[in-house]
C-alpha cells in the first residue's frame, strides 16, 4: 500500500512565500513588458491594462531615439573590461590573503574591505575633479577605473572564502612537485574557484551594467555615454516619453535575464559552495 506523504505546515508556508515572492518580482517585468507594446494614449488610458494592440513598431523607435546600439557598446566595453579586470587582480589579491603567510594579511583584508562601507556619493567631486585635471573626464577609462575599485572588495572578500576552501594538502603536493606560487594558483586554484568567479563576476557585471551615476557625471559625449544614460533621454523637464521608454527599459535588462538564465546553476552553486565552506 502506498502510504501518504504528511505535508508539514512548514513546508506549505515555504512554497506560499516563495510563491508570493515570484509574483513580487515577476510582476513589474510582466508589466513593462505589456506597456512596451502600448501606445501613448493607451498607457494614460489603461496603464495596467492588457495592449489592444501589440505596437512592435515602438522597441524600433527606442532604438534610434535613444542610439542604444552606441550606448550598448559602450556598455559592454566598459564592463565587460572591468570584468576582467576585476577577476585577474581580485582573484590574485584575494590569493595572497587566503593562502600566503604574511604579517599584514590581516589588515590587507580589513583595509579592502572599508572599501564595501564608502558610498559613491563621497568620492563623486574629488574623482571628478582628479579625472578632469588627468585628461579621463568624457572617457570610458574613467568610468571603468572607479567601477573597478569599487568592485574589488566584493571580489576579494568572496575569492578568499573559496581560495581558503582548498584542501592544504593540494597546496603542499604541488609545492613539492616544484610549482611556483604562480603555478600553484593559475593551474590549480584558480580553476577550483570557478564556482566563486562566476559569482562575483556575475555581481560585478549586473552592478556596472545598471550603475547610472558615475556614467551621468562622468561622460557628456552622446557617443559615450552607456546604457542607463541613454535611458533618461526620454524624461525631459516638460513630458515623459512613455511610449519609447518602456521598450528601452526591456533592451536594457534583457542581456542581464539572459546572463542569469545560462548561469543560474554556477550561481547557485558558487552560493552554496561559499556559506558552507567560506
Amino acid at each position: 500500500m502506498n502510504k501518504k506523504k504528511k505535508i508539514k505546515a512548514s513546508t506549505v508556508v515555504i512554497y506560499v512565500f516563495l510563491s508570493l515572492m515570484l509574483v513580487l518580482y515577476l510582476a513589474p517585468l510582466i508589466w513593462i513588458g505589456l506597456t512596451s507594446f502600448k501606445s501613448r494614449p493607451e498607457i494614460y488610458k489603461a496603464p495596467f491594462g492588457w495592449p489592444s494592440a501589440f505596437h512592435f513598431e515602438n522597441y524600433a523607435m527606442a532604438w534610434k531615439a535613444g542610439r542604444l546600439g552606441i550606448a550598448m557598446l559602450n556598455s559592454l566595453f566598459v564592463c565587460v573590461i572591468t570584468l576582467i579586470l576585476t577577476m585577474v587582480i581580485g582573484s590574485m589579491a584575494a590569493f595572497a590573503i587566503a593562502r600566503m603567510r604574511w604579517k599584514l594579511a590581516g589588515a590587507a583584508m580589513v583595509y579592502i574591505l572599508i572599501g564595501m562601507m564608502i558610498p559613491v556619493h563621497c568620492v563623486l567631486i574629488p574623482l571628478f575633479v582628479r579625472f578632469a585635471k588627468i585628461g579621463l573626464s568624457n572617457n570610458l577609462w574613467g568610468l571603468i577605473l572607479p567601477y573597478l575599485t569599487f568592485s574589488l572588495p566584493t571580489c576579494v572578500f568572496i575569492m578568499a572564502g573559496f581560495f581558503r576552501s582548498i584542501p592544504n594538502e593540494l597546496l603542499e603536493s604541488a609545492c613539492m612537485d616544484g610549482c611556483s606560487i604562480f603555478q600553484m594558483f593559475f593551474k590549480i586554484c584558480f580553476p577550483l574557484a570557478r564556482t566563486g568567479l562566476f559569482v562575483t563576476g556575475l555581481m560585478t557585471f549586473i552592478g556596472n551594467w545598471n550603475e547610472l551615476l558615475l556614467a551621468l557625471v562622468f561622460v557628456s559625449d552622446d557617443t559615450k555615454k552607456t546604457l542607463p544614460v541613454a535611458l533618461t533621454k526620454f524624461v525631459t523637464p516638460y513630458q515623459t516619453n512613455y511610449d519609447k521608454m518602456f521598450p528601452a527599459i526591456m533592451i536594457a535588462i534583457i542581456p542581464t535575464i539572459v546572463v542569469y538564465c545560462m548561469f543560474s546553476n554556477q550561481i547557485v552553486d558558487g552560493l552554496t559552495t561559499g556559506a558552507v565552506k567560506g
